[in-house]
């Protein structure tokens, strides 16, 4: 595990959010062969809105050192084909969206049922949406009942014209029309990124794949290959390193997974190419170092360099989740739930502040995305309530019967 780190600055022309699409065909898949490729799509797109600004609410302290954890492990819901984004409603239920398949449908925990969403935005993903490989419909968040779109849901999909971020209002089970917020960011069969998230200030994180254009990662000026912060109509978020550019960070590969611990800290999960895959903290300008360093590069390097790492094989980091104890990544070829324990109560972004990487559930084959339940409060001891998604239908998997699921994961500090 690295011990060093450094932080590189750069000059940030502005970016275009209409940037152009590149569907490259040759790449080397994340976590396996490529299923065979779906049909493509034409949808018609609208003009964004103005931006909107919303206040940064003050963190919650409380991080706490918990050496090692138990889980004890619950089916939620099982039968959902290929499910991939998941965010939590304020009526308590669960959103989920189903990437091959081009449609949401809300789950709920109490009872496991699984609901449709149906109405013009459905219409709109299933018939706007291209599913081939790693592409189709992706990340989905909600916005914060004290933020600037209380309730508005937020959808990252593959459309013909490149992956983009659209919003839409969630009344019932019926979704409105969706209006695009961000388009043409680059997209690819591999490598499109995909992660949606409110942070604690209040504004949208998008996570973006290099869509196989490994050198686009270090380009300010494209879209791909970086984490962007917006506000809820699509703008630059006020305090982004270049105020007239939407990204926050550059150097990524394919970042999957995004959270917050209770002091502020981002933390993020990235696939790597043929060697490490990455937890990361990320810092405002920081530059991750793709395609040039993978892993830990050294502070001679000039990059920021990860907290933890992985042998490739061993995890395929997609979602993550933050608790006061620890990061926890679902890795798809690891075929495992990954804790990161935290080592001081401080926080802190470089290694030390992180203990060595445990695998805490192993038996549930490949694992997509992961979730504070935000309906049991975070134990000052470190207990916690996430929801996991199974992805074994996703054509790289060994399905089961009943798979995928959804899991409720009760975490409490052993002995």
């Amino acid at each position: 595990m690295p011990t060093t780190r450094s932080t590189a600055r750069r000059a940030w022309p502005s970016v275009a959010v209409s940037a152009a699409v590149a569907l490259l065909a040759a790449c080397t898949p994340d976590d396996g062969p490529e299923p065979a490729p779906g049909p493509s799509v034409t949808t018609a797109t609208a003009a964004p809105s103005e931006p909107a600004e919303t206040s940064s609410p003050a963190p919650e302290p409380g991080l706490v050192v918990v050496p090692e954890v138990r889980v004890d492990v619950a089916e939620v819901a099982a039968g959902l084909p290929a499910p991939w984004g998941l965010a939590a409603l304020a009526d308590g239920t669960l959103l989920v969206s189903l990437r091959d398949e081009r449609r949401l449908v809300v789950v709920d925990p109490a009872t496991g049922a699984v609901e449709p969403v149906t109405g013009p935005g459905a219409d709109d993903l299933r018939d706007g949406t291209v599913a081939r490989g790693e592409a189709g419909l992706l990340g989905v968040a909600v916005g914060p009942a004290d933020g600037a779109a209380p309730g508005e849901v937020f959808v990252y999909r593959t459309a013909a014209g490149g992956n983009e971020v659209l919003r839409g209002t969630l009344t019932g089970r019926e979704l409105s029309a969706l209006t695009p917020i961000v388009q043409g960011i680059p997209a690819a069969s591999t490598h499109d990124g995909g992660r949606l998230a409110f942070g604690p200030d209040g504004y949208l994180y998008v996570t973006t794949g290099d869509a196989q254009q490994r050198g686009a990662s270090q380009v300010a000026g494209a879209l791909n290959g970086k984490i962007l912060r917006l506000t809820v109509d699509g703008g630059p978020a006020p305090g982004n390193p270049d105020p007239a550019s939407p990204v926050w960070s550059l150097g990524h590969r394919n970042v999957q997974g995004v959270a917050w611990d209770v002091t502020g800290r981002m933390l993020v999960s990235e696939f790597g190419q043929d060697t490490f895959d990455e937890l990361n903290v990320v810092v405002p300008g920081g530059n991750y170092g793709w395609p040039e360093v993978e892993g830990v590069g050294g502070a001679s390097s000039g990059f920021v360099d990860p907290v933890a790492t992985w042998a490739t094989s061993d995890a395929s980091p997609s979602g993550l989740a933050v608790t006061r104890e620890g990061a926890y990544l679902a890795g798809l070829r690891g075929e495992t739930l990954w804790r990161v324990p935290f080592a001081s109560p401080e926080g802190g972004a470089s290694a030390d502040a992180f203990g060595a990487p445990q695998a805490v559930l192993t038996d549930r084959g490949r694992l997509r995305a992961v979730l504070v339940d935000p309906a049991t409060p975070l134990g000052d001891d470190g207990r916690a309530v996430l929801y996991v998604l199974t992805n074994n239908t996703d054509g790289r998997g060994d399905p089961r019967d009943g798979d995928d699921r959804l899991l409720r994961v009760a975490v409490t500090p052993a002995g």
